[in-house]
């Protein structure tokens, strides 16, 4: 995945602002599930290791991208961060995690059961890991980064087939968000009405990735032009964890090993 695409959400660009707030939110909610040892397979930019590695005795985080890894070093000495192409994780032992935050990373994964497999296999028994991924059912678009997207149901049942316990809940927003996400829904209506052969979803994802993001990019930006304040006002507060539902933006999965 190139780096600096509208797959990953930026705190700089201010048209980013409601998808990066929604991303954050969901490290402070996980900030009750974390202790001891901690992986994050696939940390991106590092949005929310000034969060948890502080909650945490070891934090290592993994990804496959140098330049990231390379920038995020100096500002977090204390971190253990890896270039790695995942699964399996290679190099990590058994049994070694109490804790394995994942979030917006399981969608990329072409083998998603094998990730699920080495993130059983690198916890304690006992451990829990927290996974974050789009909820296919309030998705606007095909999103041609994206390996797949999930139910509730897909992912507790392949979740459920590896670990002793799943919970499943979400991250959701409030009535400014939801405005957000309807005049959204309409801004990416009237652009993919043009695709009158249903091509985003019968193309390959790789000629399907360019085109994706400048029509993004351009979504994002006309949302800023007609309502700046409701772009820009949106805080992490404005989303907030709760269970299972249909319409939550983000599911957010609890798995013990």
């Amino acid at each position: 995945m190139a780096t600096y695409t509208t797959e990953i959400a930026s705190d700089k660009i201010i048209s980013d602002n409601p998808i990066h707030q929604r991303l954050l939110q969901a490290y402070y909610e996980a900030i009750p599930y974390v202790k001891g040892k901690v992986l994050e397979p696939g940390c991106g930019e590092g949005r929310g290791i000034a969060v948890l590695s502080p909650q945490a005795e070891e934090y290592v985080a993994l990804d496959k991208i140098d330049e990231v890894i390379d920038k995020l070093k100096p500002e977090f000495p204390s971190v253990d961060f890896r270039t790695a192409v995942f699964p399996p994780f290679d190099g990590i032992e058994d049994d070694y995690f109490d804790t394995v935050i994942t979030f917006q990373v399981i969608e990329h994964i072409r083998n998603d059961k094998l990730f699920l497999e080495e993130i059983h296999r690198v916890l304690k028994p006992g451990g829990r890991a927290v996974i974050t991924t789009p909820n296919i059912k309030m998705s606007l678009s095909r999103n041609p980064w994206h390996e797949r997207e999930y139910t509730n149901k897909e992912l507790k049942d392949l979740a459920g087939s590896i670990f002793s316990e799943v919970e499943m809940k979400g991250i959701a927003g409030n009535d400014k968000v939801m405005e957000y996400h309807e005049q959204n829904r309409a801004s990416v209506a009237r652009i993919t009405r043009f695709d009158i052969f249903n091509l985003q979803y019968k193309l390959p994802n790789a000629l399907l990735r360019i085109p994706y993001d400048l029509l993004n990019r351009l979504n994002r930006n006309n949302l800023q032009k007609q309502d700046e304040g409701l772009v820009t006002e949106i805080d992490r507060t404005d989303y907030f964890l709760r269970d299972q539902h249909e319409d939550n933006l983000d599911l957010f999965c609890v798995v013990t090993k």
